[in-house]
């Protein structure tokens, strides 16, 4: 009996699930059709006014659109609009001395009536501050006030009674993270520039470029083609890296020699051999360019711990090591 009890929650528990995401999904469906039809003009406008401004771009709302806003501050923020939250509530007690001319203000309300968002509303007109609304409200106060309207299907919240905000604030959600999007796309920020705003955890780890951590200089292990087993074992042992290069007359890359290949010949008479008998003649190597990330995929496939650094003539100019990559988190 308690199992059937179990499994019949669990049911319910599921069709709620997918009743909900169906509804939301159906939200996201009506913006997609929206922006074919009447909505792709000012969401342009909108676009334009932000990436013509020299300030911030302000976001506010209360409640539920409140939390978005936050969300999409940070958003805009970290992928090169600068941006900032500022409580409506908190505004109407001095904290409106944080908006410049030079700003503009985005405004989250799903009814456009919300009247904590009076009084930067009316700040925004006194000051000839651009106002972008993001609302359902056709008429309402603050859709007639904005520069641009963002007027979003009103459409049947998730929730069974149509109360808690649910559709809506996914909506809203969605139209913020396109604006941010399309901002970032205009202003041609990369992936380098990404980084810049997200230098710690996992992400930023992920961002950083082979030329951030690779050794260089005296400390990249290289031996000249020729040269014996004798120096090329010192150097290898000296370094640490578990490998050494091996450099033609021109000073490029044209093999390298690894304990791993040292250990395979250890039959041999290894002090009347020189590193072209046994290097491999085709190493990996990656650019300067490269992503950590791409780096390690680099080592896993081909199970080896380190790579040349090397440049468009294959002139060696560094070395990563497989301990570098775990010691800024990419692995």
């Amino acid at each position: 009996m308690i199992k059937r009890a179990i499994k019949l929650v669990e049911s319910n528990a599921v069709e709620s699930a997918l009743r909900t995401i169906a509804t939301e999904k159906n939200g996201l469906q009506s913006i997609e059709n929206a922006l074919s039809n009447g909505l792709g003009e000012p969401f342009t406008r909108a676009v334009e006014i932000i990436g013509g401004i020299s300030g911030r771009v302000v976001v506010t709302g209360i409640g539920k659109s409140g939390h978005i806003g936050s969300k999409l501050a940070a958003t805009f923020a970290s992928t090169g609009t600068p941006s900032f939250f500022v409580h409506p509530v908190e505004a109407n007690h001095g904290d409106l001395g944080m908006i410049t001319q030079d700003d503009v203000i985005i405004a989250l309300s799903w009814s456009g009536e919300s009247a904590e968002l009076r009084g930067i509303i009316a700040f925004s007109r006194r000051f000839a501050i651009p106002l972008i609304a993001i609302t359902s409200g056709v008429n309402s106060t603050l859709a007639r006030e904005s520069d641009v309207r963002l007027l979003l299907p009103n459409e049947q919240e998730a929730c069974p009674h149509g109360l808690a905000p649910t559709t809506s604030t996914l909506m809203q959600l969605a139209i913020g993270d396109a604006l941010a999007v399309a901002l970032l796309e205009a202003r041609g920020f990369t992936a380098h520039d990404f980084r810049t705003f997200h230098p710690g955890g996992k992400l930023g780890a992920s961002l950083t470029h082979v030329s951030d951590i690779m050794h260089k200089g005296d400390r990249v292990p290289l031996v000249p083609l020729g040269s014996s087993m004798q120096l090329a074992v010192e150097t290898l042992s000296h370094m640490r890296f578990g490998c050494v290069g091996v450099i033609d007359a021109d000073g490029r890359l044209c093999g390298i020699v690894t304990d791993g290949d040292i250990a395979r010949n250890l039959g041999r008479n290894l002090s009347a051999l020189n590193v072209d008998d046994i290097m491999t003649r085709t190493p990996k190597t990656v650019s300067e360019e490269t992503l950590a990330t791409g780096a390690m995929a680099l080592l896993q496939k081909h199970n080896i711990s380190a790579l040349m650094v090397v440049d468009a003539e294959r002139f060696p100019i560094g070395i990563i090591h497989f301990h570098d990559l775990l010691r800024i988190g990419v692995a």
